[in-house]
């Protein structure tokens, strides 16, 4: 995935760029890379070595390292092909995942058991390898358990964004964020449409471009269109109502579109540039 017009998703920095550049950017040197996973609940994908939130990643996510310096690697994510730092110690070997996360959140468990305190949690979206099998429980790369009920095989997938979107009601906004511990507006519509097999990029003036049709002035809206204004994105939940992550409720909220719209366009957003249905 690599576009020369948009830096987001070009596996370049100029000391160091990916094979399939060579002649079309300028850098010091190519390279094949090497692939990793995200070893901890989720990393952040940074504009800089210790920059700002652009993107974020998942445990057990994929993320192709192109160079790795004073403990921080550049590199390009398997996910939607973002580019940018993350922390090297993050980063580990990679596994084939055989299974995904289709709960919100689960628990580690050191044991199979449902009393054994639970070492960490991992989060909806999160690619895992089950090595065995024990009862109400699947063990995983790590040595971990979790609970069956909150895996599914790797091609299960959802058949309806706008009700994935729902699951996460009242999760935190943060800026970049693709998860419970906190999402925003694109990282929400990102992945409810992952998890419905629709391949989806990260930013939504990228998903503005790609995802579904735009619909006709006269076309009513109906649960799953997607409305877009200038940096921002949701869902339409039914044919009025508005499923967001916002940094006006700083949380991931339902909200009449009429007020959300007049409300954005007060703020300095602009009026809504584009609705599109997913089909």
């Amino acid at each position: 995935m690599n576009d020369m017009t948009d830096n987001r998703i070009l596996p370049a920095n100029g000391r160091v760029a990916h094979n399939s550049l060579r002649g079309q950017v300028e850098a010091e040197r190519f390279v094949e890379g090497r692939w990793t996973m995200v070893q901890q609940p989720m990393a952040n994908i940074t504009d800089e070595p210790g920059g700002r939130r652009t993107s974020q990643l998942l445990f057990g996510e994929r993320f192709l390292v192109l160079e790795a310096r004073d403990g921080v690697a550049f590199g390009q994510a398997d996910r939607d092909g973002y580019v940018g730092y993350m922390t090297a110690g993050s980063l580990t070997e990679p596994v084939e995942p055989t299974h995904w996360v289709s709960a919100l959140a689960t628990h580690l468990y050191p044991k199979a058991w449902v009393k054994s305190p639970p070492d960490v949690s991992i989060f909806f979206g999160s690619p895992v390898q089950v090595v065995a099998e024990r009862e109400d429980f699947l063990r995983i790369q790590t040595g971990h358990f979790v609970p069956r009920a909150h895996l599914q095989p790797l091609k299960a997938r959802y058949s309806d964004p706008a009700g994935v979107a729902d699951l996460f009601l009242g999760s935190p906004y943060l800026w970049g964020g693709s998860s419970r511990w906190g999402i925003d507006c694109s990282g929400l519509i990102q992945m409810a449409c992952l998890a419905c097999g629709i391949p989806c990029p990260r930013d939504s003036d990228q998903q503005q471009a790609i995802l579904g049709r735009e619909l006709d002035r006269a076309e009513p809206l109906r649960r799953g269109d997607l409305i877009f204004w200038e940096g921002h994105v949701g869902f339409m939940a039914n044919d009025r109502m508005l499923l967001h992550a916002n940094a006006h409720h700083m949380a991931v909220a339902y909200e009449p579109l009429r007020e959300a719209a007049a409300r954005i366009e007060e703020k300095g957003g602009g009026p809504i540039t584009g609705r599109r249905r997913i089909e």
